[in-house]
């Protein structure tokens, strides 16, 4: 009888340091995880990209060397559009920014491109192109793509007559979303 419950304990004292093992093993794994869930969804909030914070101001030069400075724009609404010639999605996007830039205009919709890891002949030519009458410019150093947290493009912001970021739209734009998120900046 001794044998039998001391051959037990050793078997229980076993599958103990193998439940050990797999909770010392798995809980790191669970821990970060619930850590990059906590931060992805705390992400945006405390971004200063987030809807209803300022847009962080920028100063870039147009394709034709004029300035665009988005401080010179508050009282108007406006769209910031990251693109780039080589993106698939933006050519199916333009049209309808090109669209909405001549709908609106009267309104005082002011629409800027910026360029995302692009060359500037690409860009001049993908512009003419596809009819894109806004000023778009390059990025260098991607500064600008930074303090937005650009993704990859397209990827748009709708900033209202008082430069508050309104709403992003991360990936391809449709033509109804468009118009939901011009709605919320054209208001005065």
């Amino acid at each position: 009888m001794t044998a039998t419950v001391t051959a037990r304990r050793a078997m229980d004292l076993r599958r103990l340091g193998r439940t050990h093992l797999v909770i010392a093993a798995t809980l790191p794994v669970i821990l970060v995880a619930l850590l990059s869930g906590f931060l992805v969804l705390r992400g945006p909030a405390a971004s200063p990209t987030a809807i209803g914070n300022l847009a962080p101001d920028f100063s870039l030069t147009d394709l034709d060397g004029n300035p665009i400075h988005l401080a010179d724009l508050r009282g108007r609404p406006v769209i910031v559009n990251f693109w780039a010639s080589w993106c698939g999605p933006c050519v199916e996007e333009f049209p309808l920014l090109s669209e909405a830039a001549t709908r609106h205009a009267e309104d005082g919709l002011v629409v800027v491109g910026i360029v995302w890891q692009d060359r500037s002949e690409a860009a001049r030519s993908f512009m003419a192109r596809n009819d894109a009458t806004w000023s778009s410019a390059m990025d260098p150093g991607e500064r600008v793509a930074a303090d937005y947290g650009i993704l990859g493009p397209p990827e748009t912001y709708f900033i209202d007559r008082d430069g508050i970021i309104v709403a992003r739209q991360i990936g391809q734009i449709s033509a109804t979303s468009l118009d939901e998120k011009l709605a919320a900046i054209m208001e005065e």
